[in-house]
């Protein structure tokens, strides 16, 4: 009867967290609509930069909605993206939602985050040059970003 008991309170316990991150999507998901009016991402503009004019409580609501609906958060964050104009962040969120067993890593807020640390230009030369190695070779090479136009090839 111990083990049953054990699996009945993990049970229990996973049902608690879910209904708990499904409020708080719910809650996110009000602020984010408040919010979306202020949203304003250049035409063509790619993941990252996309990450840089998006408001936090959009990437909260997206991490926390994936923790509490799992595989039925891709449809409904597609749809979330879309109508805010957030296109360049669906198919990332789609597919950590399709994923399994990624529900715990808030794969949005850190990307994110790593968006805000490195900046614009940074973000913009990665996206240009497709990858963070690509960008660290040929910043060794080349003068500094403040510098750099990265519009010339």
């Amino acid at each position: 009867m111990g083990n049953m008991e054990a699996l009945h309170n993990i049970g229990v316990a996973i049902v608690v967290a879910i209904g708990i991150a499904g409020a708080l999507a719910l809650i996110l998901f009000v602020v984010v609509l408040l919010q979306a009016r202020k949203i304003n991402v250049p035409p063509g503009a790619g993941f990252g930069e996309t990450l840089l004019h998006t408001p936090l409580s959009v990437v909260l609501f997206l991490d926390v909605m994936d923790l509490a609906l799992d595989l039925l958060g891709a449809p409904i964050a597609w749809v979330v993206l879309d109508r805010l104009g957030l296109k360049a962040l669906r198919g990332v969120a789609a597919v950590e939602a399709l994923i399994p067993f990624t529900q715990l890593i808030p794969l949005m807020t850190l990307s994110w985050i790593v968006a805000r640390v490195l900046g614009p230009q940074r973000v913009e030369a990665i996206e240009s040059t497709g990858s963070y190695t690509k960008y660290m070779r040929t910043a060794e090479k080349s003068p500094p970003a403040d510098d750099y136009d990265f519009y010339s090839d």
